[in-house]
């Protein structure tokens, strides 16, 4: 069995070149993403440098919920053009990655919150989303296991149903990218650490590795967790705060669950995978950190709440628990495009608890944008000078809850 397992791999090793056209920092979703729809373009002189593994970072750490039913109109527009991606995904990278549309359901436990998600329905309808606010009888046939009663402590009202929303592999859309990427040319270097960034006038000249200095006209910073150590190394400062994040996964069930529960109010979201397993996820960790040291506190915080959603679970076991950490920027938004101060430095960063589902689009608007060098009408709103304009894009109703 070792022999047929060491004859598959996702992409060749090679050692780096001296110079490449771009270098991008971040083998995660996002890093390869960009490079695949770079070489798409025809821009194939393209190395991504990943410190440890392909997905090692937040790629490798989430709960891979998909969905489009945000909050602000600039929001909804961008991440559903990557739900339309990922809907075609396996066929253009040519490998399963295993996405499944069961459906998003996002929890109203008070007046305001119905209120609230009316105003997200009619912004995502008006955006040509799929999303409608349902009563309790209706969600009762969608997700049967919830308690509806009035017995909880907050009973649920109302919820906003988003039908394109549902669960993806994460790691099959890593090695899916990657694997293409590499087919295209592009050169995935696993193990090698970025230490530095060169200027050359002011405008970037290559990055320092533990491999050895490269050259390069076009850096891109596509790093989760660590955007900002990355960003002081080209003398870039930027308004973001690491926080970790917190999941858990249980013993496998029956399947019971269709659609993604969320609830705000309870702080907690639910999913059942295909192997039938509940990934329980929750807010971030209220202090900044680079740890990835599950809490206690996380799992029974957690479980306390999903059980007043489905009592039915009291006795599940759970089987793993793991934290990853999360670039959070002032207004829940991401920081996308140039830095006009450092001309050759792209920004694909500050995705806080959400980047996954917007690798797609983000690798594809990026990718534009270095092959154009014109900045996409869907990335304008995200770039960096939002924070000295003050145009900033508040996403905290549609993304306070980490997923």
């Amino acid at each position: 069995m070792i022999g047929p397992l060491r004859r598959w791999r996702v992409m060749r090793q090679r050692d780096p070149k001296p110079s490449y056209d771009v270098v991008i920092i971040g083998g995660g979703v996002h890093g390869l993403s960009i490079a695949y729809e770079l070489a798409k373009r025809g821009v194939r002189d393209v190395a991504v440098l990943e410190k440890a593994y392909i997905g090692a970072g937040g790629s490798g750490r989430n709960t891979a919920i998909v969905r489009s039913n945000y909050r602000t109109p600039e929001g909804v527009s961008f991440y559903d053009e990557s739900v339309k991606i990922y809907e075609r995904l396996s066929v253009e990278l040519g490998f399963n990655v295993l996405f499944s549309q069961h459906g998003h359901l996002t929890l109203a436990h008070t007046d305001a919150a119905v209120a609230g998600l009316r105003v997200r329905a009619e912004v995502n309808q008006l955006q040509g989303v799929d999303s409608v606010v349902l009563d309790r009888d209706e969600i009762r046939e969608l997700a049967p296991a919830l308690d509806l009663s009035d017995r909880p402590r907050y009973p649920i009202h109302a919820a906003l149903y988003h039908p394109p929303g549902g669960i993806i592999r994460h790691d099959a859309v890593v090695w899916g990218y990657a694997r293409r990427a590499d087919e295209l040319g592009v050169h995935i270097h696993q193990g090698v650490e970025v230490t530095g960034i060169d200027l050359a006038d002011g405008r970037i000249a290559g990055v320092r590795t533990s491999a050895g200095p490269i050259k390069a006209g076009t850096v891109v910073n596509a790093t989760a967790g660590w955007a900002t150590t990355i960003a002081d190394m080209a003398g870039v400062r930027l308004p973001i705060v690491t926080h970790p994040l917190q999941a858990l996964v249980t013993e496998p069930l029956k399947p019971f669950l269709n659609p993604v529960l969320v609830s705000a109010t309870l702080h907690v979201y639910v999913s059942q995978t295909d192997r039938g397993e509940m990934v329980i996820g929750a807010e971030i960790d209220p202090y900044a950190s680079y740890s990835h040291r599950s809490t206690l506190g996380f799992m029974e915080t957690s479980a306390s709440h999903v059980l007043e959603l489905l009592p039915s679970v009291a006795g599940v076991r759970v089987l793993r628990q793991w934290a990853g950490i999360c670039d959070m920027t002032p207004d829940f938004s991401p920081i996308i495009g140039t830095v006009p101060d450092v001309p050759g430095f792209i920004l694909d960063v500050g995705w806080g608890t959400y980047g996954f589902k917007a690798a797609p689009v983000a690798g594809r608007r990026v990718a534009e944008l270095i092959a154009t060098g014109i900045t996409p009408d869907v990335l304008a709103p995200f770039t960096v000078e939002r924070f000295t304009t003050g145009r900033l894009i508040g996403e905290k109703a549609a993304a306070a809850v980490s997923h």
